[in-house]
């Protein structure tokens, strides 16, 4: 089992917005299991949280862009792809700003910054899509196209035509998310001469100077032209390198600008929520097909993790029958509404319920055509959660558990005498101070029949 992770400890950076100019302090923070990564804006009132979700993006002009009720995150590609080059799955990211910074017009300084805070497991296991066939999106417009195929691990393969000599056809491989740092993370962001010129007279580039974007020169310089770079760069002197770029900084690698854009393509896709394990092969990727790739995915995921319904071996020894059951809880029949617990770690636990006919509820609920009642689904999700909370305190047999919320409750299908209730709780933050929010699932003849998010706590009897 792969466990979440997060950081240790708390770190800053400052730098400027490339298209904004403006100094932004950005701060990353460890996160709660299930948080995955959020941006937090601490310059505005109520500090407003903007999850990485791709439901949020709003356009991919100059960047990926967010906005949630009104709340924007400008250029977080970057970042993302260093936490997921970090193998990170759960960091908060607090800004003084709408544009995080573009340092160097990489991921390093991210992932410089995130080792410095050093990276710990969490108690939770990490949720991972696993790839069983194609998924693709083509953007017809432009032909950009991403798919991902079946693997035994998540690697991304990027192909880049830009249809200029200066550049070329390139291409890129990231074969595992360990060689990001070493392989991906300095490769910079760059630009075409004609895109800049464009950029600077509009003046949405304010933040850019040539340590962070490599210019790529596909055109001949007019003499007003370079007066007006000078100016825009702060530079005395500029000139064209052999190589095609402009001057005042050296390429890291031949084929840089591919190997940036599979860090856009890692970045983006860090807005699915979700880690893949998957092949990813992205042909001229950019962000507005990365972006609604990745909308798709998340999509598709959703619906996967809806439908899905877990098996036990219900031949197998239980982990705690009816016996030990009731050395536990204070309920007994015809309220103990759980058999057995067939699995229990410090974040989960399955229990399960057969449905007879001879249940006491089924004299008066519709006796002509008997149907378990729902809140007593949801009350038999709920002793098999006061189990779990139950097992974190030596004396279970002196507390008692109670309600506190129950939240986005759904009945999907109708429960009859003879069916086998199986009930998973998942924790959705840590158990404290002997409250347990969880995440409660029932499942019957191998479909979901109601869910629920249920808060209680436990009590010392009086």
């Amino acid at each position: 089992m792969v466990k979440q992770k997060t950081i240790k400890t708390e770190v800053s950076l400052t730098g400027v917005g490339l298209h904004t100019g403006k100094e932004v302090k950005m701060t990353f923070k460890p996160a709660p299991v299930n948080n995955g990564f959020t941006f937090v804006r601490v310059d505005l009132e109520g500090h407003p949280v903007v999850e990485a979700d791709a439901n949020y993006v709003v356009n991919t002009q100059r960047g990926t862009n967010l906005e949630k009720l009104g709340v924007k995150i400008q250029t977080p590609e970057h970042v993302l792809a260093a936490l997921e080059g970090c193998d990170l799955d759960n960091v908060i990211i607090e800004l003084n700003a709408s544009e995080l910074p573009i340092m160097d017009g990489s991921s390093k300084y991210f992932v410089e910054a995130l080792e410095k805070a050093e990276i710990e497991e969490q108690n939770a296991k990490r949720n991972v899509y696993v790839v069983k066939e194609v998924i693709s999106f083509t953007d017809e417009e432009s032909g950009s196209e991403i798919l991902v195929m079946p693997s035994d691990s998540y690697s991304v393969t990027t192909m880049v035509d830009f249809g200029t000599k200066i550049l070329g056809t390139q291409n890129a491989t990231l074969k595992n998310i360990s060689d990001f740092k070493s392989e991906i993370a300095n490769s910079r962001t760059f630009s075409f001469l004609h895109e800049l010129e464009s950029l600077l007279e509009n003046g949405l580039i304010k933040g850019g100077d040539l340590n962070n974007a490599i210019v790529y020169v596909d055109k001949d310089i007019s003499d007003s032209t370079m007066a007006n770079l000078k100016v825009a760069f702060g530079k005395d002197t500029l000139a064209v390198k052999p190589n095609g770029i402009l001057d005042n900084l050296n390429l890291h690698y031949p084929n840089e600008a591919a190997r940036h854009k599979l860090l856009d393509v890692v970045g983006d896709l860090a807005l699915i929520g979700t880690k893949i394990q998957g092949k990813i092969i992205a042909n001229k990727p950019g962000h507005f097909v990365n972006t609604q790739f990745a909308k798709k995915m998340a999509k598709i995921i959703k619906i996967e993790q809806r439908n899905f319904v877990p098996t036990y071996d219900l031949n197998q020894e239980p982990l705690m029958d009816i016996h030990k059951i009731m050395s536990v809880l204070p309920h007994r029949p015809p309220f103990l509404l759980i058999d057995r617990i067939i699995e229990m770690s410090e974040s989960h636990i399955v229990g399960m319920k057969n449905v007879t006919m001879n249940e006491s509820f089924f004299v008066g609920h519709f006796p002509g055509a008997p149907v378990m009642p729902g809140v007593l689904i949801v009350e038999a999700m709920a002793q098999t959660g006061g189990i779990l909370v139950l097992s974190t305190v030596p004396d279970p047999e002196n507390y008692l558990t109670y309600f506190m919320k129950m939240d986005n409750v759904k009945f999907k299908q109708k429960v009859l005498p003879g069916d086998t209730l199986i009930f998973k709780c998942d924790l959705i933050t840590p158990i404290r101070r002997g409250i347990c929010h969880m995440q409660a699932n029932a499942y019957a003849n191998g479909r979901l029949v109601a869910e629920a998010e249920l808060m209680a706590q436990i009590a010392k009897k009086q």
